[in-house]
């Protein structure tokens, strides 16, 4: 395989060990961490909000790691730490040692994914990044399937719980040698900064002149620079979301009766599953927002994404409408994490990583908060009201990026030729 692909592969494995199991498989088996450990809903919040925050610390570690010493110790760091969190879920006796568990394996998230950023920038030709780069962000939808069917296993008792965490460990510890094997062993020279072609997004312009020496002073692509706000305040957004539903979804499919002809302890499954299904969706996002724009993308995952959190709140136990839940989210959340990626190699040149970071930090600060907010309204007015107030933000979003279509999307002006 050439670098590319060997670097395109490794992403994908890391993003389907650190987003699937290791960030989504608390929201997975609740049900039997519930029946298991005796958590509350407000209890279950706060782990599940502990693992978003070690997610955020993990990604100051990881733009340290990555300056210092390479994206290859970053990703392998991120694998091992899941493995032993893994490990300590499959072990643990009480719910600190679960939720202990439930942190380390977190961690791996922001370990593993911003760093292939950079690498793509030094590895993967200009006009096949943003598609590279989907297909690393889409590796979560397989890894998502494969917890899933583990978890329909435990359902049906071919295994345990915690023999499913154990083969989470195992995944992990391959994933740590397929990260030696497909990243580079140095971060190596940076490319020469392109000035004007990596600055404007569709839909959100940066204003740009034809002064060639502005558009380098651009090209610095300062974390604070106006253009990225956006970005910023949508990732914060869809983090809340997101950390919302893979919380709390199952459970309220659960705690209003399941679906009908199944057993409770099912339904997380067929929610995940159909999360997982129609995620694969993320595979096609570079190719969707060459055609139609960053605007109209947006305003359509995150339209997805209040619809797919009205459905759970309103029709916990119709089929159609929980697999329909399940499937827009699904497609919102690997379409929304494939932008956040390329996006931030297009703000800022040179620096993806770094720019990713923080992006995936407002991200974080949303996962921490959301879960937590919604156990407590959950506790205080119910799953419903937890719900409905849970799809106002996106909606908001949707609404502002919706407003954008109006607005004439940008060129870049013509590269001029030296005379």
């Amino acid at each position: 395989m050439t670098p590319a692909t060997r670097l395109t592969a490794a992403g994908f494995v890391a993003t389907a060990v650190a987003f699937g199991p290791a960030r989504m498989g608390f929201g997975l088996f609740l049900p039997a961490f519930r029946a298991e450990f005796q958590l509350t809903t407000a209890t279950a919040g706060m782990i599940a909000s502990g693992g978003f925050l070690a997610f955020l610390v993990a990604l100051l570690v990881s733009a340290w790691v990555g300056r210092r010493f390479g994206e290859r110790v970053s990703v392998i760091s991120g694998a091992l730490a899941a493995a032993v969190g893994f490990a300590a879920v499959a072990l643990a006796g009480d719910g600190f040692l679960l939720a202990l568990g439930i942190a380390l394996a977190g961690t791996s998230a922001g370990l593993c994914w911003a760093p292939f950023n950079d690498a793509a920038e030094r590895v993967v030709a200009e006009e096949a990044r943003a598609t590279a780069l989907s297909v690393v962000s889409t590796g979560t939808t397989f890894g998502v399937a494969a917890a899933a069917l583990l978890a329909l296993g435990v359902t049906q008792g071919v295994l345990g719980w915690r023999g499913a965490f154990v083969g989470f460990a195992l995944s992990a510890l391959v994933l740590a040698a397929i990260a030696w094997c497909g990243l580079p062993s140095s971060r190596g020279k940076k490319p020469t900064r392109k000035a004007v072609d990596q600055i404007v997004q569709a839909g959100l312009p940066a204003k740009l002149t034809h002064d060639a020496s502005q558009a380098s002073a651009a090209a610095k692509a300062r974390l604070t620079q106006r253009a990225a706000i956006p970005l910023y305040v949508s990732a914060l957004v869809f983090g809340m979301t997101n950390a919302i539903f893979l919380s709390f979804a199952a459970d309220r499919v659960v705690g209003a009766g399941g679906l009908p002809g199944l057993a409770n302890d099912v339904a997380s499954v067929v929610i995940f599953l159909g999360y997982a299904v129609f995620g694969a969706l993320g595979l096609a996002t570079g190719r969707i927002e060459a055609r139609v724009g960053l605007a109209p993308l947006f305003c359509v995952i995150f339209t997805a994404a209040t619809a797919s959190l009205l459905l759970i709140a309103l029709a916990p136990t119709s089929w159609a409408l929980v697999i329909a839940a399940s499937g827009l989210h699904g497609a919102a959340i690997m379409m929304v994490s494939a932008v956040f990626s390329f996006w931030s190699v297009r703000l800022f040149p040179g620096r993806s990583t770094l720019g990713f970071t923080a992006t995936l930090l407002a991200m974080a600060a949303g996962s921490v908060l959301g879960p937590t907010l919604a156990g407590l309204l959950a506790a205080a007015q119910g799953p419903v009201a937890m719900f409905l107030a849970a799809a106002l933000p996106p909606l908001g979003v949707a609404v502002w990026f919706g407003a954008k279509l109006r607005q004439p999307r940008p060129r870049l002006p013509p590269t001029r030729r030296p005379t």
